[in-house]
């Protein structure tokens, strides 16, 4: 998180003086992703569209990003916007359609830097804000800051409500010195936090000062406010509210680009569903065939010894005792009624019947995919 008065190095402490920190625009990943997304815009206003024939989850998470920083840094041509669909079933086409998405946020700005009006008292409060007051376990700081926190809160509030937002009781766990609310923002929640920056020191300038932070996770953008001599946090509230839309704007995105990754997954998984039941099914009739071969070459074994019996009958005709060879021309009368019952060419073979493949004799044909769903992988 990025303290919005300094820069904070990945330890939390700030850096070294004459050792400034690169800006992420700077660093390999994000140099390699430009040149990425440069190509590709490149390559669709060239060519029309960009054909991924067979990709993998990690090279589709790859031209996800690439995708996506295209689209945060204004790379798309003007009038245009990346779109992605399936190709041939497990693949991907990039290509360019005309206009903005029609699930495209209004465009907010980035920060609003707009004063955002804090009452002088504290009547008509919301009623998160309003609860919080009465909680005396929380903003354990003296009562002149802990009225300015609440004051503070308050304006924030009223302006996210003023903007259609919500707002709720934070779900996060503060110290007894911090209170905060949740900022709803098209079902993201965002909280915002007040607390003493410096309670234990005895300078009076210090001690007074309060520092707002907005939580989100592990993210390189501003998120920690100060009193400072050159802005409050009182005029600060405008920036802190356009950070919350900010965030709210990349994890719609985030969201959406997920959806879509998603649905996308879920094609390939339904075309390498089909594919595995063909294959299982093929290999149900291969072994019906392979059953239908074998009692074929026995049915020609046992036909072949049947000619051999009734010719080794005719040689010892009238030379052998009548009683063996009427024995004789009895199992013979009943071997060839057996091969008739065991040769599946004693009648004309139909296409056999097949049934709906196990997930057993699926997982084999799905090249690690699941045959229980998209999320999740087999072990095959």
């Amino acid at each position: 998180m990025i303290d919005d008065d300094s820069v904070v190095a990945d330890g939390g402490e700030l850096t070294e003086p004459g050792k400034p920190r690169s800006p992420y625009s700077e660093r390999p990943v994000a140099r390699a992703r430009r040149a990425q997304a440069h190509e590709l815009i490149g390559q669709l206003v060239a060519e029309g569209r960009v054909l991924i024939p067979d990709p993998d989850d990690d090279e589709v998470a790859e031209w996800r990003r690439v995708v996506n920083y295209a689209k945060r840094h204004g790379l798309e041509p003007p009038g245009k916007r990346i779109e992605k669909v399936p190709y041939g079933g497990p693949g991907l086409e990039l290509f360019l359609a005309e206009g903005l998405h029609p699930n495209a946020r209004n465009q907010r700005p980035k920060v609003a830097g707009g004063l955002i009006p804090v009452p002088a008292r504290l009547g008509h409060l919301h009623q998160v804000v309003a609860a919080l007051k009465d909680d005396e376990s929380r903003l354990t700081m003296p009562s002149a800051l802990r009225r300015r926190s609440l004051l503070l809160l308050q304006g924030l509030a009223a302006e996210a409500v003023r903007r259609g937002y919500e707002l709720r009781k934070a779900r996060s766990s503060f110290s007894s010195r911090e209170g905060g609310v949740d900022v709803m923002v098209d079902g993201f929640a965002y909280t915002v936090s007040v607390r003493q920056e410096f309670p234990e020191s005895t300078n009076p300038e210090r001690s007074a000062r309060l520092v707002v932070e907005l939580a989100h996770g592990l993210t390189d953008r501003p998120g920690r406010w100060r009193d400072r001599k050159s802005r409050t946090l009182e005029e600060a509230l405008g920036v802190i509210l356009g950070e919350i839309e900010a965030r709210a704007a990349e994890d719609a995105q985030h969201r959406q680009d997920e959806q879509r990754a998603r649905a996308e997954r879920e094609v390939r998984w339904r075309a390498a569903l089909d594919v595995a039941k063909q294959q299982a099914v093929r290999k149900q009739l291969a072994e019906v065939l392979h059953e239908e071969a074998r009692g074929w070459q026995e049915a020609a074994a046992l036909s072949a010894y049947c000619m051999a019996l009734e010719r080794r009958i005719q040689e010892l005709d009238g030379t052998a005792d009548e009683s063996a060879l009427d024995s004789a021309r009895l199992w013979l009368e009943w071997a060839r009624a057996f091969v008739r019952s065991v040769d599946p060419l004693s009648g004309l073979p139909g296409m056999p019947r097949t049934r709906e493949p196990t997930s057993g004799e699926l997982e084999p044909h799905l090249k690690g995919w699941s045959p229980h769903g998209p999320e999740r992988r087999g072990c095959g």
